[in-house]
């Protein structure tokens, strides 16, 4: 696969918002917002049109139909752990999303290869063939 270098994400295409988390943390989680909601504007990251619909396609159910795609992280107990896993799966997801698939080049079997195998495909047909009951005359 080829590669298209992602750029910097710039700060005005983010935003953050602290949710209170569920999981690990006893009750510190009913008290404290630990959880991150990021919400990126896909039309501020400047995309190329391939790479546009590969992030979507890779998005999913993630991307709205605003054009953000939003990523939760609640794994970690504190604020800054949790923005930091969202911030790194949303350059994982952008990463993905620059990688072009390589095209297939078709190729055609031979002329001798083909007669190879319809060859071999009678020899094992015979084989088979032979395995049945004898034949009374």
């Amino acid at each position: 696969m080829s590669t298209i270098e992602p750029g910097p994400i710039p700060d005005d295409a983010l935003e953050e918002r602290f949710i209170t988390s569920s999981g690990p943390g006893g009750q510190n989680v009913n008290k404290v917002a630990t959880a991150v909601q990021l919400r990126v504007d896909v039309f501020r990251l400047g995309l190329a049109p391939d790479v546009y619909s590969r992030l979507k396609q890779l998005a999913g159910s993630r991307m709205t139909t605003a054009g953000e795609i939003v990523i939760t992280a609640r794994s970690y107990r504190t604020q800054e752990a949790n923005r930091q896993d969202a911030r790194e799966r949303l350059a994982d997801l952008l990463a993905k999303a620059h990688l072009r698939p390589i095209k297939r080049v078709k190729t055609k079997a031979s002329r001798a290869a083909k007669a190879k195998r319809v060859d071999s495909k009678t020899r094992r047909g015979a084989i088979k063939a032979a395995r049945g009951r004898p034949q009374t005359d």
